[in-house]
């Protein structure tokens, strides 16, 4: 169950790292465009990796406090 968790944990971490990337590369474009559009976008993404991400940790906590 606990390398379940760990796994989980990893992937919503990568997966959450991704997403912020995306944001951050959105908001930036549309800022170097001035597409206000494109810049709230990017950051919705951007908040909803950092979501992703840190639930990751949290599984990822909960999984190696994991007592035997």
């Amino acid at each position: 169950m606990a390398d379940d968790l760990n796994r989980d944990g990893v992937e919503n971490q990568i997966e959450g790292f991704g997403k912020e990337a995306e944001g951050r590369v959105r908001n930036s474009v549309g800022g170097m465009a001035g597409d206000t559009s494109e810049q709230l976008k990017g950051k919705a993404k951007e908040l909803e990796g950092k979501a992703q991400r840190k639930i990751g940790e949290s599984a990822t906590d909960a999984g190696t406090n994991d007592t035997k």
